[in-house]
């Protein structure tokens, strides 16, 4: 799981251009949106496709996104499970 986190964090740092920002400056359980990262809609959507290309997985109801990118220990979780690639 602590690989899949590290890797994620890695992606969402180049998905997103965090310039300058290394994945250990990313808490794996802190918010992504309002405080922690301060992710908006945009980036949500950003998320999305990357879950979508690197993972194979897509997300049937975009209710269940506020509790899949609530930080990305539970963005791991989620893929852990549904993941086909």
């Amino acid at each position: 799981m602590e690989n899949l986190i590290e890797e994620l964090k890695k992606q969402i740092i180049e998905a997103l251009n965090f310039e300058g920002m290394k994945p250990e400056d990313i808490d794996a359980d802190a918010p992504l949106f309002r405080e922690g990262l301060g992710l908006d809609s945009i980036d949500a959507l950003e998320l999305i496709v990357l879950m979508e290309r690197k993972y194979g997985i897509k997300l049937k109801d975009p209710k269940q996104g506020k509790e899949i990118f609530r930080s990305v220990r539970t963005m791991a979780e989620y893929i852990k499970e549904n993941r086909t690639k």
